[in-house]
């Protein structure tokens, strides 16, 4: 690949390297990406329906709930009745599901760094600042 080539091949190899390099890390933490991605959703404070948290995530949301199965059976989130609504569940991290994700990230964080040695500061910035733009715009 080549800096010429399309923005979506370019995020798109990048991201195939990413996960092949942090699925190691996931694996010793007894999680799967999507796992990962939802304690990481959660660990930015909101208490989100279960509908909003797959809208959050871009998830299907008839299948966050096996995903929410597993993560409530290992202890890491909690699902209660939403006070608004008591049809609709909210979904919160538990002690374990923060410092489970505080590993998580801090052990992916090294990875990153890894990847990124030959970028300077100030580059690694800037990409993020980039890649977090993309993926907020419609």
């Amino acid at each position: 690949m080549t800096e010429d080539d399309d923005l979506a091949a370019l995020c798109a190899g990048a991201g195939r390297s990413l996960a092949e390099a942090e699925r190691p890390v996931l694996d010793q933490h007894g999680l799967s990406m999507w796992q990962y991605v939802v304690l990481s959703a959660l660990s930015a404070g909101a208490v989100p329906s279960q509908l909003v948290l797959a809208q959050q995530i871009r998830y299907d949301k008839t299948r966050l709930i096996a995903l929410l199965d597993t993560l409530e059976a290992a202890g890491l989130v909690a699902r209660e009745p939403d006070p608004a609504d008591r049809r609709a569940r909210v979904v919160r991290l538990t002690s374990e599901g923060s410092r489970r994700h505080a590993a998580v990230r801090d052990a992916i964080r090294e990875v990153e760094e890894r990847k990124l040695a030959g970028l300077s500061p100030e580059t690694r910035r800037q990409l993020r600042s980039a890649l977090a733009h993309l993926a907020n715009s419609d």
